[in-house]
């Protein structure tokens, strides 16, 4: 019972991974473009004191700024927001299947191929290059080195 249980959990958590709610208020909750897409009339166009124009125009700009770039960005979206999103889902698609299917595969392979390489290097240094040393390390075992300061 509390097997089918938990199987019946992980159906549903399963489920709600792909028919998750979407937040239509908070639409950047990991706040990716946090520092990217903030730009505002004051971050671009600015007027120092002395060099004012008309109130007028000062007002109209701004509106024609931030209007322009909510209605061109609408617009971009609607029309590029789609496709877009098919070929950015279709790459991150192809990333990871070639990183589940290839890469990871490969790796896995490479360590188990490498353990082998590993055993019969390790080997080879044992039996070769351990001797040599030891019977190095005898023969220089007994030099002695004095240093002397001449006046």
């Amino acid at each position: 019972m509390a097997e089918e249980h938990g199987e019946l959990e992980e159906r549903i958590i399963i489920k709600d991974q792909h028919t998750k709610e979407i937040d239509l208020v908070n639409r950047d909750p990991k706040h990716i473009n946090e520092d990217v897409v903030k730009v505002d009339f004051e971050d671009v166009i600015a007027e120092p004191v002395g060099t004012y124009s008309f109130d007028g125009v000062w007002k109209s700009s701004y509106t024609t700024f931030t209007v322009s770039k909510y209605w061109c960005y609408r617009l971009l979206s609607a029309l590029l927001g789609i496709p877009l999103a098919v070929l950015w889902g279709f790459l991150f698609a192809l990333i990871s299947f070639c990183h589940i299917w290839a890469v990871v595969p490969c790796i896995k392979s490479y360590l188990i191929e490498i353990q082998c390489v590993s055993r019969i290097y390790s080997l080879c240094i044992h039996t070769f290059c351990d001797p040599l040393f030891e019977a190095l390390a005898k023969i220089c075992s007994n030099i002695r080195v004095a240093v002397q300061k001449e006046t």
